[in-house]
């Protein structure tokens, strides 16, 4: 077994890479990939820096490498966009004229025909002007010109009920997280007794085709939100949801409660509903109850003091569950306003470190501060709506049995039978290194597994040290091959592309997986997996890996995800062997990033915004609203 030196250590300590924006997934090989005849994992295309194109491919050198000046190459990381909406164009209500001209050909039969009281209004439809996405245009077009289709929101010269039922969903948009902003429709507004018949049909056939759009638009949005999440940023990967639209107008027509079908659409799982009733709640509220800041300058130990302790014990008061207060009622009662950090008071505050899901030390400092002093209702508002559209992106019903790991929060949920099972502390990736937003399903469990070292750290992190001393992954341990087969890290010309180079460390108690990791095999080279670095999941702020999530856990997680229990996991690992085990059934997992989210108890818990996507998301929200207020 090779000893890891600092040089090496640097490394591990990143061990986790994430495939960068056009770099090759991970170049992950386990030995049973090699038993496969190669790799298991989906590729993207690289893209690197220029290299020098005369030194070709690397391989084994039959000289020594020319040493030059040459820039190193890098592997740049995604990006995030400048959102750009889904264009609007202008319906074309030209194809709505009715293409049979009444009275050419006399009917001959005897039958008495129904008159359509409607037929003269629908004539109108062709002069009403309404601009819609391409998707809603189509269905739009598609109904209207159907004849045969009746109106659906217009019936004898007025606005229907039904139309009446739709209107008020749609003013009512907001409690679902949605801006009632994009879905207003003004009515007509008219006497009946003296209004030219002309104005009256032409103004409620514009209401009839502007409503259906913007009813259309609130299905599509209660199902699938309002972004397209993969314009937001290259972190972001969903296969984004089809709608089904063609049927909804007369679906609504037939209906006798249009209100209860629009209702249905919105996602139906409990972490959705309890975000609604949280928004309700918060906007509910006339006020904020009175800011506590607590303006504390570095940290507050046990035995400390500060003239910051009153507010300290207030802004718990105020920020702490009515179980945490009635534990810590005698301790509450009896604070008199003295500035020591007293044994008691360090109770209070572990408590409610560990309420607020942070270390529970005693130690006060920025986290436990932040957590204190909260948010004000604006801004829980605004993490409520943006965790709302992006629940969205993910299935209506999560599924009975998922794992789902929440970035922002640093931790994983295993839940099973429709209940959270199993949770722990999680390390993510690095701002510069972040984590992908993306769903999957949890494949395989790998016992003291190769680390098959990602292209993006080969290159951006190992490239100027070998290029310093091309023994170093040799030295380290580490085992290389170049277009399959194994060479010494001294052979290769590391001055020439690495595309075809795979670097991996195998399994040892220094390797960067540490025991295991659990697969879920994806483009971005991301799974979960030991470390053997564990003073990382004492901390707060846990964004500092690759990109990969490391389990405070391990075995814990391997069990549940296996079925089987936690010493049979231990006696897999004590064989020292690699060894990959399917999971009994695939099942899936959310690799999410939700800064408000409820916890078990159904209680909504805020996070940071580590990676600023909800300002990304925000502007992207603020983006569309603009785009579809367009006007003709």
């Amino acid at each position: 077994m090779k000893l890891v030196t600092k040089a090496a250590a640097s490394v591990l300590a990143l061990s986790c890479g994430i495939s960068a924006a056009g770099a090759t997934s991970a170049n992950a090989m386990t030995l049973m990939d090699f038993i496969r005849g190669g790799q298991g994992r989906q590729e993207s295309t690289q893209v690197y820096a220029p290299l020098n194109a005369s030194r070709g491919q690397p391989g084994v050198s039959s000289a020594a490498p020319v040493q030059t000046k040459e820039p190193l190459p890098t592997v740049s990381a995604p990006k995030y966009y400048t959102y750009k909406p889904e264009p609007m164009r202008l319906v074309a209500s030209n194809r709505f004229a009715d293409p049979v001209v009444t009275g050419a050909v006399a009917d001959a039969s005897t039958t008495p025909v129904a008159v359509d009281t409607s037929a003269s209004q629908r004539r109108f439809l062709t002069d009403a002007r309404v601009m819609a996405t391409n998707d809603i245009a189509k269905a739009l077009e598609a109904y209207y010109a159907d004849q045969s289709k009746p109106l659906v929101w217009v019936a004898d010269n007025v606005i229907d009920d039904k139309a009446k039922a739709a209107m008020a969903v749609l003013a009512d948009a907001g409690s679902v997280g949605l801006d009632p902003a994009d879905y207003a429709v003004q009515a007509p507004s008219f006497d009946p007794a003296s209004v030219d018949p002309t104005m009256r049909d032409r103004a409620l056939m514009q209401f009839e085709l502007a409503l259906s759009s913007k009813v259309l638009m609130f299905v599509q949005d209660t199902v699938r939100g309002r972004l397209d999440p993969n314009k937001i940023s290259g972190y972001h990967d969903f296969k984004r949801k089809d709608v089904n639209l063609t049927p909804v107008l007369g679906l609504l027509q037939a209906s006798p409660d249009v209100a209860a079908y629009l209702n249905s659409r919105s996602p139906s799982n409990q972490e959705f509903m309890e975000l609604k009733a949280e928004l309700a709640k918060l906007r509910g509220e006339s006020s904020d109850s009175a800011h506590i800041s607590i303006a504390l300058d570095g940290t507050l130990k046990p035995g400390g003091s500060s003239p910051e302790m009153a507010n300290i014990v207030k802004a718990i008061e105020q920020r702490g569950s009515d179980a945490l207060k009635v534990k810590n009622a005698v301790t509450l009662a009896g604070y008199t306003g003295t500035p020591d950090y007293t044994p008691d008071l360090v109770s209070l505050v572990e408590d409610f470190q560990k309420e607020k899901g942070l270390t529970s030390d005693g130690v006060i400092g920025q986290s436990s501060v932040r957590a204190m002093v909260g948010e004000n209702n604006d801004a829980k508002i605004q993490k409520l709506v943006i965790a709302m559209e992006q629940l969205r992106w993910l299935p209506d019903e999560l599924g009975p049995r998922y794992v789902l790991i929440n970035q922002p929060a640093f931790m994983v949920y295993y839940h099973n039978n429709n209940q959270e099972q199993l949770s722990m502390r999680v390390v993510v990736g690095g701002k510069q290194h972040q984590t992908f937003f993306f769903e999957n399903q949890i494949q395989t469990v790998e016992f003291n597994p190769f680390w098959g070292v990602p292209q993006s750290i080969i290159i951006n992190e190992m490239l100027p040290k070998l290029r310093a001393d091309p023994n170093y992954l040799d030295r380290m341990g580490y085992q290389v091959e170049v277009g399959g087969h194994a060479v010494a890290s001294s052979s290769v010309d590391w001055y020439g592309s690495t595309k075809n180079v795979s670097v991996r460390q195998p399994p040892s108690s220094d390797n960067a997986l540490g025991e295991l990791k659990i697969l879920f095999p994806n483009s971005h080279a991301i799974y979960m997996h030991d470390t053997p670095q564990k003073s990382f999941f004492k901390k707060d702020m846990r964004a500092l890996s690759h990109g990969c999530v490391r389990l405070a856990d391990p075995r814990a997680m391997a069990a549940a995800v296996l079925n089987t229990t936690v010493d049979d996991v231990a006696k897999q690992i004590a064989t020292g062997q690699n060894k990959a085990v399917p999971v009994p059934q695939k099942f899936p997992i959310y690799i999410a990033y939700f800064t408000a989210w409820p916890n078990k108890d159904g209680v909504v818990q805020y996070f940071n915004d580590v990676y600023d996507r909800d300002a990304a998301t925000q502007k992207a929200l603020d983006a569309t609203t603009k785009a579809r207020s367009a006007q003709i």
